[in-house]
């Protein structure tokens, strides 16, 4: 008897344990889902499974992004463990009394029974805590949206009474946060300026942003505006009514929600639709997804931007070890920023900039301050080589640039590692082959990190390089640009054995490229 009860309070120490661990790990991924079951579910039948969350638990597998614990998680975890603990004590209940342990409704202590009973529920519940969570969060949703709806029309009421306030919105497939981030820098030189923090762009991260930060003496405030489905981008327009609009770009990202391109663009450009008819809107004129766009909205003002095409553009662009330098309306405009998407993302600033009156000396001076956005070409040194930092990067038009600035960078050998894009849709395999065959010419070293797009990448760096040792055509042959060789193509499973193979294999003055990082949900 003694022995049954102290299993059972050993099986029920590692259940609790194990079912915690669990609870965390299934609240981070729903969270990184955006609290969204269908998502969730998504993930759960692609690479969430129960293995790799028990493995998750085994082997303490750090987070790359830790889980928040917010009121609204606290509230979900508290749900879901009363779920449970209900569950369980029901489902103990239950055994024993199938099992014949219990005639009189009181629990004994009957040899193996309740071990067995308490073993077996446990079990069930482990394997069932995604169906458990996404339970609680039915059970809480009515109480959920009555919040959010609070907090909403809180913060509408703090908008309204708030009449001269500019509020400009910024969206994009790619480029959004540094767009944001510059052009916060230059209207700084002679505004009061508010911006939304971090990677707050969805409706609630604004109605947090207004509510927590917005004074009386903002004269500006900048709303970054993320989109994962139509008419994401229009509910937060609704909500602060911008008069100037920022379209950064416009490319395949999260294909597998939004269904196709064309639905990109309209949601893109539902910001612009959304401007008043004296609004203004600066559009990229070198994003292939704008270019071939043609319902673009013409009630307010549009201008298009850019380093090769537009009205509003960067001549003379150079670039060197220092940084870049661009000549804009006959000033001469020098960033320590390097790459053709960091100049396209400048030049927004400057458009908006100069249509709220902000001098071209005084952009200048701003510019010339303005800080690398961490994780986006951010350069920087690791002991005797150079690394650029791109991880943030999860789109093929915004890797393609980077490769590019990769190929021109002085130094010795070059590294990419990358993962390949994720959330593509049916256009994944193609444009991570796509990503491997520029990779090629651009790449002494290539590192595909993760299982995902392995097979893709490959097969597209091995495509360049077949074309380029069967091709001997003089000057325009593909072998005097790829630099990448079989020899030089490394598949780690993850990071942890990245950092480990690149010490051995970088050299004094070489230089790193960091392109796109997995989230933990495709782990």
């Amino acid at each position: 008897m003694i022995f049954a009860v102290l299993t059972t309070l050993l099986l029920l120490w590692a259940g609790v344990s194990m079912f915690i661990w669990f609870l965390r790990y299934d609240l981070r991924m729903f969270q990184q889902h955006s609290y969204r079951p269908e998502r969730f579910w998504r993930w759960w039948g692609g690479s969430g499974n129960w293995f790799s969350a028990f493995l998750d638990w085994m082997l303490r597998i750090p987070a790359k992004l830790p889980l928040v614990v917010t009121a609204r998680v606290k509230r979900l975890m508290a749900t879901d463990i009363l779920l449970t603990l209900l569950l369980f004590c029901a489902g103990v209940w239950g055994l024993l009394r199938l099992s014949g342990a219990s005639s009189t409704g009181v629990l004994p202590w009957n040899g193996w029974a309740l071990p067995l009973a308490v073993c077996l529920t446990l079990s069930c519940l482990l394997a069932a805590s995604k169906c458990l969570l996404l339970l609680a969060n039915a059970v809480n949703q009515p109480m959920e949206k009555a919040i959010s709806r609070w907090y909403y029309n809180d913060a509408r009421k703090r908008l309204r009474a708030h009449k001269d306030l500019i509020v400009i919105g910024v969206t994009g497939s790619y480029g959004k946060t540094s767009t944001k981030n510059y052009l916060y820098r230059i209207l700084s030189e002679q505004y009061n300026v508010l911006v939304t923090p971090g990677n707050f762009n969805t409706t609630l991260g604004v109605v947090r942003t207004v509510r927590e930060q917005l004074q009386p003496w903002h004269q500006v405030f900048i709303v970054e505006m993320g989109a994962k489905q139509p008419g994401d981008i229009q509910e937060i327009c609704e909500l602060v009514h911008p008069s100037i609009g920022i379209v950064a770009s416009v490319g395949p990202m999260h294909l597998e929600t939004f269904g196709s391109l064309e639905n990109i663009q309209k949601t893109k450009f539902e910001l612009v639709r959304a401007l008043p008819a004296d609004g203004f809107a600066a559009i990229n004129a070198d994003s292939p997804g704008i270019a071939s766009y043609r319902d673009v909205p013409t009630h307010c003002c549009v201008v298009r931007y850019g380093v090769r095409n537009g009205d509003f553009r960067a001549l003379n662009v150079a670039y060197s070890t220092e940084g870049s330098s661009f000549e804009l309306g006959g000033v001469i405009m020098k960033t320590t920023l390097l790459g053709e998407s960091n100049i396209q993302n400048i030049l927004a600033a400057c458009a908006v900039a100069t249509r709220l009156g902000v001098s071209p000396e005084r952009q200048k001076c701003a510019i010339a301050k303005l800080q690398q956005v961490e994780h986006r070409l951010f350069v920087s040194r690791r002991g005797a080589y150079t690394v650029i930092d791109d991880a943030y990067n999860s789109n093929p038009e915004g890797a393609a640039m980077a490769l590019d600035v990769l190929r021109d960078f002085r130094g010795g050998r070059k590294f990419l590692i990358t993962p390949g894009f994720v959330e593509l849709g049916t256009a994944q395999a193609e444009e991570c082959r796509k990503l491997g065959y520029k990779a090629a010419s651009c790449a002494d070293v290539l590192m595909i990190v993760n299982k995902v797009n392995r097979d893709a990448i490959l097969s597209g760096a091995r495509e360049a390089m077949a074309e380029a040792s069967s091709r001997t055509d003089g000057a325009s042959s593909p072998k005097e640009t790829v630099r990448l060789t079989e020899e030089n193509i490394h598949c780690p499973d993850d990071l942890s054995v990245v950092f480990p193979l690149l010490d051995k294999l970088v050299r004094p003055g070489d230089v790193v490229l960091y392109e796109n990082d997995l989230p933990d949900t495709f782990i």
